[in-house]
Order: structure tokens, then sequence, then C-alpha cells
């Protein structure tokens, strides 16, 4: 509980430090477990050096004497017959001795208090077998392993402790961007600019997240000003009908009042009102659009949805001569597309609602829907003169209305920004082929769905 109650850096450094301490403590074991082995083999090999000349004398010639040891040396020296040919050994531990220990290795035996190692080496000779015990207090050996392991413990807990402060050292150098990137948050949210998030030079995780986050940030303020821009627009929209209509309230409540003037008044009404609720309409309708999650639809649905929205166009058109046609051709009729059908049929009423109104009788509008093996393609072209080469680049901005024909009637420049809307939700694209005096064709394409969409 406390862990999960540390920082990142606190958690990283006290993880790193509980790591540390873990292999400190194996190693110190290992280490220990060894340095006893040395110790202890160090001093058998001091056994069988003080050994060793006795060994030697009695191989060569059994009956000579046997020189005394040298000093704190402690030697026993016992004939085949059992008797003492020298001992140099205390007596109490002598006593132990004499009761038999196993041949060619080193016990502890403990005597008055004091503990010894203790070697016994048999040595063969014409006389039989001789016995060379030799002995040593094991203080000097318990003294040196405890201060090795005091040096051992002292340099494992130095290592330690460096691990955790490294550890928390380059936590912090690794975190400080992550402060600095807090803190212009918090700028950016006390008082909302164009500052970014600032980003590193090493292009480590951090760095890439700041970027990502500022692609965030820069996408959040596009749509925060799309919103704005679109509620001024729709604003200033609105406050001419809304006006228009007032005004022709007032004058219908107000002014003359012959029948003829009256229902002059209420048919004009009657326009700013439809022309008022077309916009709302439009509105909702880019709000939906902009809002909805991707589809998709096979291109036999979607060559469906053009055959109905063609239907639609025709009926619209039924008392004009106007030719609206439409050409299918696909490839595959199963390739799954990134487009609702429905959106398709939006997007083709839009087209050719505009076409139509900027079409002269006789004219042709057609509608072309393709289908490769990667994307589908949607082309609607008309006779309708084209559009001004100024008005191209903002023709599918919301509320842009061109100049003649294709501005007149109640629309409120919204038909294109839906179809760019539902085109740009699909990750497709729109291009404007303007043959001023001629006509537009305007050509759709939609990729493939992928396994994300949907």
């Amino acid at each position: 509980m406390i862990f999960r109650r540390l920082g990142i850096r606190g958690r990283i450094a006290g993880g790193s430090f509980l790591v540390a301490v873990l292999i400190c403590a194996g190693a110190g074991l290992v280490l220990n477990e060894r340095i006893a082995q040395i110790l202890r083999e160090s001093t058998e090999s001091i056994l069988a050096s003080d050994a060793a000349p006795y060994v030697a004398a009695i191989s060569n010639d059994p009956g000579e004497q046997l020189d005394a040891p040298g000093p704190a040396q402690l030697v026993a020296v016992t004939r085949p017959d059992g008797t003492t040919a020298l001992d140099t050994i205390p007596s109490a531990l002598s006593d132990q001795v004499q009761d038999g220990l196993p041949r060619d290795r080193t016990v502890e035996l403990t005597a008055d208090g004091t503990t010894y190692l203790v070697r016994t080496e048999p040595v063969s000779s014409a006389q039989g077998t001789w016995e060379v015990v030799t002995a040593r207090s094991s203080e000097e050996e318990t003294d040196a392993l405890n201060q090795m392991r005091t040096l051992l413990i002292t340099t494992l807990g130095v290592i330690a402790v460096g691990v955790l402060l490294t550890a928390f050292a380059l936590t912090s150098a690794s975190l400080r961007p992550v402060g600095n990137i807090r803190r212009t948050a918090e700028r950016l949210i006390a008082s909302p600019g164009s500052e970014l998030l600032p980003v590193g030079t090493v292009d480590d995780e951090i760095t890439r997240l700041a970027r990502t986050l500022n692609e965030l940030i820069g996408e959040l303020r596009a749509a925060a000003d799309r919103e704005r821009q679109m509620v001024s627009d729709a604003s200033h929209e609105l406050r001419t009908p809304l006006a228009i209509l007032r005004t022709q309230l007032e004058l219908a409540r107000t002014g003359p009042h012959s029948a003829e003037r009256l229902l002059d008044d209420v048919v004009g009404a009657e326009r700013s009102a439809a022309r008022l609720s077309a916009l709302v309409e439009s509105l909702l309708e880019l709000s939906s659009v902009s809002a909805a999650e991707p589809g998709r639809s096979t291109a036999r649905e979607l060559a469906d949805e053009v055959r109905d929205a063609v239907d639609r166009a025709q009926f619209r058109a039924r008392d004009r001569a106007v030719d609206i046609t439409e050409t299918i051709t696909l490839a595959d009729p199963d390739l799954v597309l990134a487009l609702r059908a429905e959106d398709l049929g939006r997007i083709i009423d839009n087209l050719t609602g505009n076409a139509l109104r900027a079409v002269t009788d006789p004219g042709r509008i057609e509608v072309v829907l393709s289908a490769d093996g990667t994307a589908g393609t949607l082309t609607v072209t008309d006779t309708g003169g084209g559009i001004s080469p100024e008005f191209v680049d903002r023709a599918l901005d919301r509320f842009s209305q061109g100049d003649g024909a294709r501005a007149a009637g109640s629309g409120a420049g919204l038909g294109l920004a839906i179809v760019s809307a539902i085109v740009d939700r699909a990750g497709g694209r729109i291009i404007l082929d303007n043959r001023p005096g001629t006509g537009l064709g305007i050509h759709i394409t939609v990729p493939a769905a992928t396994d994300g969409v949907g």
C-alpha cells in the first residue's frame, strides 16, 4: 500500500533498491560461503604444513629423535604401539584426540571453552603406522571471517544505497521533461493560447508523447476554432432570415390591412420561415455527420443507393428538361468501402440538388459510380456552367455560396460542407473539376474499409 502511494520517481527508485538488496543478499550469501571455504582451506593448509616435517622425519628414519615444534604450534605424534613421541597439545584436547579421530580430515573440537581445528595424518613405516596430529585454534579463522563479513556487508550496503541514489537521480532527470510538460499544461489551462507542450531534443518515449499531445492539442484547437466559426457563421446566417421574418410579420401587423397585401406578407414570411427551417436542418445534418462514427457498405449496396438517389433527383426534375443518368461499374461488387449507403445518398442528394439549381433547361447531370479492388469513386458532373474560379478554394467551406445560379434558391452554403464532412470521416478525398462556362465535375474517392472501420 505504501509503495502505491509513492510517485513514479519513488516507485522506480524504491523498486531498484529492493532488487539491489535482493541481489546483494544473494551475492553476499554466496561470497560468505566462498570466503569461509577459502579460510578453512587456508587453515587446513597450515595444519598440513605443521605436520609436514614430522611426516618427512618418520618416513625417512622412524628412530630419529623428533624436533620440538615451533611456538604456537600444537603437534602430537603417536607411535604405532600407542605411546606418545611428542605432544604439545593442551591436555584437555589431547584426551579427546586419544579417543580417536577421522584420518586425513579436519574436525572441530572444543576444550576448556576453546574451539580447535584438529587434523590427523597417518604415516606408514617399517614399524607400523604413526599418527601426526596437528591442531590450531579456530579464533584466527573466526576473526578473519567476521572481518570479511563486515567488509562484505558494508560493501554490498554501499552498492545498494548507490543503486537507490543512482536510480533516484536518473529517474528525476528522465522525468524532468514531464514536469515541464505539466507546468506548460497548467499554463495552457489558465490562459489558453498558441503555446504548445515542450518537446525534447532526444527522440525518446516522453518526446514522442509530447509530440502526440501537441498533435492532439492542435486538433482540439482546430476543432474549437471550427466550432466558434460555425457558431459565428450560423448566428450571422440566422440573423438575416430572422430579421426579414420579423419585419414581414411587423408589416403584416401594422401595415395596410387589404387582403392582397396581407397575403403577400404571409407568403413572404413563409418563404423566410422555409429558408430558416432549411438552414436549421442543414446545421443539424452537418452536426450529425460530424458526430457519427465511420461506417461501411459493400459496393453492391452503394450501387443500389446510387439508383435510389438518382430516382429522387429525377423526381425533383420531373417538370424540367434535365436529363439525369447513372452509370455503375463494379469490378468487385462485394468490396467493402468505408462509407455507409445512406451517407452516399446524402452526398448524391446534395450534389444533384446543387446541380439542378445551376443547370438550365435543357441540361444534363451524370452520376457515375465505379469500384476497383482498393477504392470506390463517385463522379457527379453537370452542364451548369461551372463556378467562379475564385470560389473553388472555399467551395467546401461552411456557408460558402458562389455567385450566380448555384447560389440561388434557399441554400445556405452547407451542401458541399456536408459532403466534405462525410468524405473526410470516411478517409476519402474530393476533387473539383471546374469548367467555367461548361459545367462542374465533383470526383469523390473513398478507400476500402479496414478492420478498424465499422
